[in-house]
């Protein structure tokens, strides 16, 4: 019983000791932003104050607000720079208990992710932003000035943010569901009119309520939709070349 219960402190005080390595990684990143906070939130701010009419500027209606805002932004964005430490910590603990050649689809997966993540987050920032700050400031009624609240401001950005990195995962899904097994590239593509309506409705719920940004959101994700397929299938055909290489040898 002793004997069963020290792997298992072992395995706890490693997996403490990397949860701390990832908190520590985000906090020093933050140290070293946190002095150029108010320059990063005016940064993300662009897209909004380069469509803002003239003589009307941003807002804050809470007295904390210009303080916690930028600092709240900074926090955030030092979690999304550390992200390539902190999967390396996870890949660190897990990867022992991992057979080689599933240590070997891991890495190029955590990799592919994070970068899918962040070509998510820089497609809302450049893509995204400009045209539906555009439009929203566009159709004010007459007599309504446009004066956003920056903390309203930061929670419609980060929401944004999330909702297209997310997005942007799609093909790592495909790839992971298609690789275990748990269905087919060709499944896939059979129920392609399913899937078509399924992002749509996920646009709607992960974005404001407005057509522009389901619809910005949901054409990326077709398209990475098909990007996993074509993966998939260049995987999986790899695979069964392998095991008819395989197969000669052994007869």
């Amino acid at each position: 019983m002793a004997e069963q219960q020290l792997p298992l402190i072992s395995h706890l005080l490693e997996l403490r000791d990397r949860l701390l390595r990832a908190l520590a990684s985000v906090f020093i990143v933050f140290a070293c932003l946190a002095y150029w906070s108010k320059d990063i939130y005016h940064y993300v701010a662009q897209p909004l104050l380069a469509v803002m009419p003239d003589a009307t500027s941003m807002i804050a209606t809470d007295v904390a607000a210009p303080f916690f805002a930028p600092f709240k932004l900074t926090l955030v964005l030092s979690f999304f720079i550390a992200i390539p430490y902190v999967l390396y910590q996870v890949w660190a603990f897990i990867a022992p208990g991992l057979y080689r050649h599933e240590r070997k689809l891991l890495m190029p997966l955590l990799t592919s992710s994070t970068l899918l993540f962040y070509a998510g987050m820089a497609f809302a920032y450049y893509v995204v932003f400009p045209v539906v700050f555009g439009f929203f400031t566009s159709v004010a009624p007459e007599g309504v000035q446009v004066a956003t609240d920056i903390s309203s401001y930061l929670s419609f950005v980060l929401k944004l943010f999330f909702a297209f990195g997310l997005a942007f995962e799609i093909p790592i899904a495909v790839v992971l569901l298609c690789k275990a097994g748990v269905t087919h590239p060709d499944d896939l593509a059979t129920k392609r009119p399913y899937i078509v309506v399924a992002a749509f409705v996920i646009g709607m719920l992960l974005t404001p309520p407005d057509v522009i940004s389901q619809s910005l959101l949901a054409m990326p994700m077709l398209i990475l939709f098909e990007g996993g397929l074509l993966v998939s299938r260049l995987m999986l055909k790899n695979d069964t070349n392998k095991d008819e290489a395989q197969a000669e040898t052994s007869d």
